[in-house]
């Protein structure tokens, strides 16, 4: 247990310097949270991780500790940002880089009606010379990376031209790597969850970005599950980001980073991960955090497989009682391992 979870710190401190965008983990609010990250991070030790999207004015007028504060063990780590106020996200990303992160994020693809209200996210596709003027406020505040995430149009401004003139004006200002959602968003209709699932997948257009602007780094976003559908997007592009899956089957990530980065060595296990997840979950606890705000995260592990619905089930019902501890996990683990734990007897 112990020395996977050092491997993985150790590998993940290393892969500052790798190629982490070849396979990347999407930021999604209320899920990519630091418990979030800390267990995907042993699964996933060479991929590179987001935050939650943080607004300007949580940071800004907020619990910065709050919003930013994460385990050593989650580099390379990215925080993505959302704000349209150029001095603003400049004050943030120096933030960012006072708290360590690798990368600053700006959220140019998210279709909430509170987004759009802030005007920001996927609306500021809109304001191509807004989003210049942020990245170059945002450059001069860090010497972190400075990316943009977006979606490959919204409402009717769908056609490869729109989202080329977008990205050709905000590399203008010096931003080098895009991650492109490959749906378009619609503002006013589809709620967000709907935005991820009806307008049609893209990834031609994509593609072709790529084609045109060689010199940009270029991820995929959207749909995105297999081990081959990675590989097929790989020829094209960078980069490929998952988001559902890596949440929803979080042990998929464990065979994409060891196949992705291809590394040597054998998948841990299920138990394997959990055991090293447990130091930081007591951690935790003696921070005063509740156990359920952490196994909320962990549920789909064991997805498919024997006892997995008992794991879940046991996590369900007993993790947020008060006082629930580490031995609440410890039995889960062992509900979905009944075989070994019946030849240990």
């Amino acid at each position: 247990m112990h020395s996977l979870q050092q491997n993985s710190i150790g590998a993940a401190s290393e892969a500052v310097s790798r190629p982490a965008h070849r396979l990347s983990v999407a930021p999604m609010m209320d899920w990519t949270d630091t418990h979030c990250r800390s267990f995907h991070r042993l699964l996933a030790p060479h991929a590179l991780l987001y935050t939650e999207m943080v607004t300007t004015g949580a940071l800004l007028h907020g619990d910065v500790e709050r919003h930013l504060r994460f385990d050593a063990s989650e580099h390379p780590l990215a925080l993505q940002l959302g704000g349209s106020e150029p001095d603003a996200l400049a004050r943030c990303a120096a933030l960012a880089e006072q708290w360590q992160y690798d990368e600053v994020n700006l959220n140019c693809g998210c279709p909430s009606d509170r987004v759009q209200e802030g005007r920001f996210g996927a609306c500021l596709m809109r304001e191509a010379d807004r989003v210049a003027d942020c990245v170059r406020a945002m450059r001069s505040a860090t010497d972190l990376p400075v990316t943009v995430k977006h979606r490959v149009g919204i409402d009717d401004s769908e056609d490869y031209a729109f989202m080329r003139g977008f990205v050709e004006t905000v590399a203008a200002a010096g931003c080098t790597t895009f991650i492109v959602h490959a749906r378009k968003a619609w503002l006013q209709g589809l709620s967000p969850r709907e935005n991820r699932e009806i307008p049609p997948l893209t990834y031609e257009h994509v593609y072709r970005l790529k084609q045109e602007f060689p010199q940009l780094t270029v991820l995929i976003n959207g749909g995105i599950r297999t081990l081959d559908q990675c590989r097929q997007h790989l020829r094209y592009v960078d980069g490929v980001m998952l988001g559902r899956e890596a949440y929803e089957n979080p042990y998929a990530l464990a065979g994409l980073d060891r196949e992705l980065f291809e590394t040597d060595g054998d998948i841990p296990t299920r138990e394997e991960i959990m055991n090293a997840y447990l130091p930081y979950v007591q951690r935790e606890l003696d921070r005063g955090t509740a156990l359920n705000r952490i196994t909320r995260h962990i549920l789909g592990l064991y997805r498919g497989q024997n006892g997995g619905r008992a794991f879940r089930r046991h996590l369900s019902e007993h993790a947020h009682k008060p006082g629930a501890g580490l031995r609440v996990l410890q039995q889960a683990i062992g509900l979905a391992n009944p075989r070994r734990n019946a030849e240990a007897a």
